[in-house]
C-alpha cells in the first residue's frame, strides 16, 4: 500500500469529518439556548455536558474497536465511524429539547474514532523515519476542517438555521465513509487472538502508559476552554454577526495549526518527539495569558492564533510515540487505548472548563488550563522512557 497515496485520501476524509463536526461548535451554546435553556450559568453547564457526552461512550468503546481493527482491519472501522456518526449527527437537527441532544451525543460516541483510526492506518504503512512528517501532515487535514468548519458554520447558522447545519454535518460524515469505501485499500493480515496473547497484550502496552496519561492531560488542557470560548467572545464583542465572530474565534487557532503541525512534526523526526512535546506544552501554556487578559475581541483573536502555533505539535508527537513504541501486531489496539485516553481528556476538559467558568468566571479557565499544560510538560520532562531515536539528518 502506497503510504503517500493513502495519506492524500485520508487527509481529504479527515478534512470532511472535522469540517462537518466543527460546523456546529460555534453555535452549540446558542442551539442549547434555542432548546429552552436561558440562564447564562445553565447554558455554560449544559454546554459542557453536551459537548462532553459523546466522549463518555467513546472512552469505553475505543479500546474495543482498536482490538477489533487488529483482527479485522482498520478500513472497516473507518466505515463504521463515518457512516454511523453521519446518521446520528443528522438526527441531532431534529431534537426538541436539550435532553434529546444529550442522548444523541452519548450515542454518537459509540461510532466515534474516525480520526484516530485513520491515524492508526497511516502509521501502520508509513516508514518510521517519515512518521512525524506524515502524521503531522495528516493532522493538518483535521486542522483545516476545524478551521473551515467554524467559519462556515457561523455563516450557515445565520442563513439556513441551526438544525439544517446538523443535517449538512451528517452528509459530510457519510461522504467521508463513502470515499474510504471506494478509494482506500488495505492489505490486512488478520491477527488470531487467544486467551494467552490477550493477557500479554496489556503487559506489552504497559510501557505506553505515560503516553496515554500525557494524551489525556493534553486534551484536558486543550478542550477546557473550547465549548465556552464563544460565550467568552460574546463578553468582549457586542456588535452584529455574533455567530460569525464566534466562528472566527474558534477557527483562529486552526489557522496557526496549519503552520505548526507539519513544522513541529518534521522537527520531531529530527530531534525527537519528547523534546517537541515539552516545547509545545510550555509555549502553549504561555499563550493563554493574552487571552485571559484580553480587553477586546482583537486581543483574543491574536492570543488564539499564538496558541494554535504550538497546539498543532502535541497530538502528532504523541501519535508517533505510540507508533514507535507499540508492537506492530498491537498498533491498532495501542491507538485504541490512546484514542480512549484522548476522549477521556475531551470528556474531562469541557467539564472542568464549564465548572470553573460557572463558579469562578470564564477568565479563570485560562489560568487553570495553563497549570494543566505545565504539569503535563513536567511529567514528560522527567519521563526519559519517552525518548525515541530521532532521524539521522544527512547532507
Amino acid at each position: 500500500m502506497n503510504w503517500k497515496r493513502t495519506l492524500m485520501i485520508l487527509w481529504v476524509t479527515n478534512f470532511l469529518v472535522t469540517a462537518g463536526m466543527s460546523l456546529v461548535i460555534p453555535f452549540l451554546p446558542l442551539y442549547i439556548e434555542k432548546l429552552g435553556v436561558h440562564q447564562l450559568q445553565d447554558i455554560e453547564r449544559w454546554s459542557g455536558w453536551v459537548f462532553s457526552a459523546q466522549f463518555v461512550t467513546s472512552v469505553i468503546c475505543q479500546p474495543i474497536w482498536g482490538r477489533f481493527a487488529d483482527k479485522h482491519g482498520r478500513k472497516i472501522m473507518l466505515l463504521r465511524a463515518g457512516l454511523g456518526m453521519g446518521v446520528v449527527t443528522a438526527l441531532m437537527g431534529a431534537v426538541v429539547n436539550v435532553w434529546q441532544l444529550l442522548f444523541l451525543r452519548l450515542f454518537n460516541g459509540i461510532f466515534s474514532g474516525f480520526i484516530s483510526m485513520s491515524v492508526s492506518l497511516q502509521a501502520s504503512i508509513t516508514p518510521n523515519e517519515n512518521s512525524g512528517q506524515a502524521l503531522g501532515m495528516l493532522q493538518t487535514g483535521a486542522i483545516a476542517g476545524n478551521l473551515i468548519g467554524p467559519l462556515i458554520g457561523g455563516v450557515l447558522a445565520e442563513t439556513i438555521g441551526f438544525r439544517a447545519v446538523f443535517y449538512l454535518t451528517g452528509g459530510f460524515l457519510i461522504a467521508a465513509g463513502i470515499i474510504v469505501l471506494i478509494f482506500v485499500h488495505e492489505n490486512h493480515q488478520p491477527r488470531v487472538n487467544t486467551k494467552n496473547n490477550q493477557k500479554g497484550d496489556l503487559i506489552q502496552l504497559k510501557s505506553l502508559l505515560p503516553v496515554f496519561i500525557a494524551s489525556t492531560f493534553t486534551q484536558v488542557g486543550m478542550m477546557s476552554i473550547e465549548p465556552i470560548v464563544s460565550i467568552y467572545a460574546e463578553t468582549l464583542y457586542s456588535g452584529a454577526h455574533l455567530a460569525l465572530i464566534a466562528g472566527l474565534v474558534v477557527a483562529m487557532s486552526g489557522i496557526a495549526n496549519l503552520i505548526g503541525a507539519p513544522t513541529l512534526g518534521r522537527l520531531g523526526d529530527n530531534i525527537g518527539q519528547r523534546k517537541v512535546l515539552i516545547i509545545a506544552l510550555c509555549s502553549a501554556a504561555c499563550m493563554y495569558f493574552p487571552q485571559a487578559l484580553a480587553a477586546n475581541i482583537g486581543v483574543l483573536l491574536i492570543g488564539r492564533f499564538l496558541l494554535g502555533l504550538f497546539i498543532g505539535g502535541m497530538i502528532p508527537s504523541l501519535n508517533v510515540l505510540v507508533k514507535k513504541k507499540a508492537p506492530k501486531e498491537l498498533q491498532a489496539t495501542a491507538f485504541g487505548f490512546n484514542s480512549a485516553s484522548t476522549f477521556l481528556g475531551n470528556l474531562i476538559g469541557p467539564l472542568v472548563g464549564s465548572t470553573v467558568a460557572a463558579t469562578y468566571g470564564i477568565k479563570n479557565v485560562f489560568y487553570v488550563t495553563m497549570v494543566i499544560l505545565l504539569v503535563n510538560a513536567v511529567m514528560i520532562y522527567f519521563n526519559r522512557n519517552l525518548d525515541v531515536q530521532p532521524r539521522t539528518v544527512t547532507g
